[in-house]
């Protein structure tokens, strides 16, 4: 192995259909902020990235980018006052749970497109 390779970050790009939608969840309900947008001509599909608490995740409109259904694991602190945060919101398409798993506490959420992010508090 050579010491010389280091990876940075892995940053997972989930596929999205509909602009709104993906704002109203990933920035309304989850409290994303956008890093960036992209669009090789006006009404073409959006590529964009979003952030929030060092996490960084890019949602893309492109055939192709990413399959739909895909499931994003986030190790993470404060996943009960996360929970309670998003409980807090009234989001009509979804109230997460806590479950206790015997590797920790995880809080998993869907997205309107079929894709799922694993929030979990890692136990020891």
């Amino acid at each position: 192995m050579s010491d010389a390779i280091q990876f940075i970050r892995a940053t997972p790009i989930l596929r999205s259909f509909d602009e709104v939608k993906a704002r109203e969840f990933y920035l309304g309900f989850l409290g994303f902020s956008v890093l960036f947008e992209h669009r090789f001509e006006p009404d073409t599909p959006l590529y964009m990235g979003i952030e929030r608490s060092g996490l960084v995740l890019h949602l893309s409109e492109h055939h192709g980018d990413a399959a739909p259904g895909s499931t994003v694991y986030v190790p993470m602190t404060g996943v009960r006052a996360y929970q309670a945060e998003l409980i807090g919101k009234g989001y009509k398409y979804g109230r997460p749970g806590v479950e206790e798993q015997p590797w920790g506490d995880v809080l998993q959420v869907h997205d309107p497109f079929g894709n799922r992010i694993r929030f979990c508090e890692e136990r020891g």
